[in-house]
This record gives structure tokens, sequence and C-alpha cells, in this order.
């Protein structure tokens, strides 16, 4: 069943003529009693009775209209609501993002997003997690950029995408050539990481404690702009987000392995929140910078492992 079958049905009940139904939808009339004939096979009865020349409903037909004219109504309003919703859209959207999203991340969404939205009032505040979590539950944010909540009862989180996290060196690291680094090759490097607060701490640790490393972390910073700027000046070593570290002259990238540290970043929501036109917009923005960023990391040539690379070869 098409749409315009429930059109020319609804307008052929309301003018129980096939001659002035068929002007009104700008068909012929053949084509008119075709379609009308289609939609009766469907439907697998008789909706009108032929008379002659006039037309009546079937007690089918009277039952049916109801439900094709209320349909036709929804489908009318939501399209008519899409055509309006570009010059309507406005309000407020309040945003709280972990450091590392407010570097490329949430910049380049607004960006999208204003362009489209010119009269939508955004406001970011960069925010530690826990602290995103809380404004959510009392309402003052409307969406967080985070990872996963430690206690999700009020919150509900929404995964974008898996990132990678890399080692960070200056370019007169021991390591600054390589390839790739195993983590086990951590073990007594000296290292700037963030706090034991955080989440992503928590993962490393881990990672670390997998492969039996003990790095010898002699400093600690709760953002991670001022982490690769110590990085670029000294010999320590730091492991963050792939994302939150662009091509620089004074630092090296290098991938990690074995294991490799792996997040999911998304959305937080308070659970059972209503959002508005405003907020549903920005979050389809989001979402779609999100699949960008996931379709380019399939993208990305198979990483060489250490083995391949100590025999100087790609895989095949």
């Amino acid at each position: 069943m098409e749409l315009r079958h429930l059109r020319y049905f609804v307008t052929l009940a309301e003018c129980l003529s096939f001659t002035r139904a068929a002007e009104r939808v700008h068909v012929t009339q053949s084509t008119l009693s075709h379609q009308i004939k289609q939609l009766e096979d469907e439907v697998g009865q008789l909706l009108f009775d032929r008379i002659g020349k006039r037309v009546v409903l079937t007690e089918a037909g009277e039952n049916f209209l109801g439900y094709a004219s209320k349909a036709l109504r929804e489908v009318d309003d939501g399209l008519s609501h899409l055509k309006r919703a570009g010059d309507e859209l406005s309000g407020e959207v309040r945003i709280g993002a972990t450091g590392t999203f407010n570097i490329s991340f949430v910049p380049e969404c607004l960006a999208s997003f204003l362009q489209r939205n010119p009269t939508v009032m955004v406001t970011v505040e960069e925010l530690a997690a826990d602290v995103i979590g809380q404004r959510l539950i009392d309402a003052s944010l409307d969406v967080g950029i985070a990872y996963p909540p430690a206690d999700p009862t009020h919150l509900w989180f929404e995964p974008l995408y898996t990132e990678e996290m890399v080692l960070v060196v200056a370019p007169s690291h021991p390591l600054a050539q390589r390839r790739r680094v195993r983590m086990v090759e951590l073990h007594r490097q000296p290292l700037v990481m963030l706090p034991k607060a955080f989440a992503t701490r928590t993962l490393l640790d881990e990672c670390f404690h997998a492969c039996g490393a003990e790095p010898v972390v002699v400093a600690e910073m709760n953002t991670i702009a001022p982490m690769i700027g110590i990085v670029a000046r000294t010999q320590l070593a730091a492991i963050v987000s792939a994302h939150a570290v662009s091509p620089r002259e004074d630092v090296r990238i290098l991938p990690l392995e074995s294991p490799t540290p792996v997040r999911t970043p998304g959305m937080l929501w308070k659970r059972d929140a209503k959002q508005s036109a405003a907020v549903r917009s920005f979050a389809a923005s989001i979402r779609k910078l999100a699949l960008g960023r996931s379709l380019a990391a399939r993208r990305q040539p198979e990483p060489v492992t250490f083995a391949q690379e100590a025999r100087g070869r790609r895989p095949s």
C-alpha cells in the first residue's frame, strides 16, 4: 500500500465521483479507477459500490476512511514541520563535555550546527565526567559528551564510536622513531598521566596491569593541552585519545598495541528527560560527525604488528 492509494481513496470518498476526484488529484479517470482497484485488492474488501455512474462507500469503506484520513493528516503535519523546522528552530542547547572533546569534536559539531541554526543559543562547558552527570540529573545541562557513567541509574549513555589511545612523545624521545609501541615497553618509562579520578586513567592502569608493565608517573594533569605541552618540552611521554592531538612538528604520535587501549565516547542523557527540538537537532549533528569518524577509522590501513615491523614488512 502506498501513500497515493490513501490520497486517491480519501479524495474519492469526499467527491463520490470518479470524474471530480480524478480532476482533484490530477490523474485520468482510468488511472484513478485502477489505483482504487489495487487498494481494494490489497485490503481484500470492496471499499466502494459502483451503481451506474454513482459511487457510494461500502461499510468497509466507511470504517477505513477515518484511519486513512488520520494517517494522511499525520504525514502532512510531519512534512509541514520539516519544512518549517529550519526557519523556526530556536531556544538554547546546554552542553557539558570532557576536555578531550572540546579540542576538536565539539567545535566541529558546533560549526556545522550553528551554520544551519544561527538563532539557537549554545552554551558549552568543559567539565569532569562526574560533574556532567550531576548537572544532567539536576537539569542544568541538556546533553553531555563523555564516556559511560559509573552509575547509569539516572543517566542513559548513547555510544557514538570507538577510539584508540596513542602514545605522544617529543621528537628526541628514544621511542620517537618507532612505528608503534607495545604497552609492556613503557615499563619504567616516565609518563605524565591523568589523575586516578579519571575513568581513562583507570583504563590505562588496567592495560598496564594486563601486560605486566609499571610506568613511572612523574606528573599528573587533568587537562590534555598542558600534557601535550610538557611532552613537547621534556622526555616524558603521555597517552591520550587519538582525536585529542593533531599532527604537529614538536611531538610524535605512536599507535599502542598489546593491548591497544580503546574507549567508547558517547552522549549522556538524563533518563526520561524531554528534549527540545534544538537539542534533538544538535544531537543529530553529533551523530553525523561521529559516523563520519567511525567510517574514516575503518578506512585506515591495517596496522603493522610488532613482529612484522621487526621483519621489515607490511601485512599482505
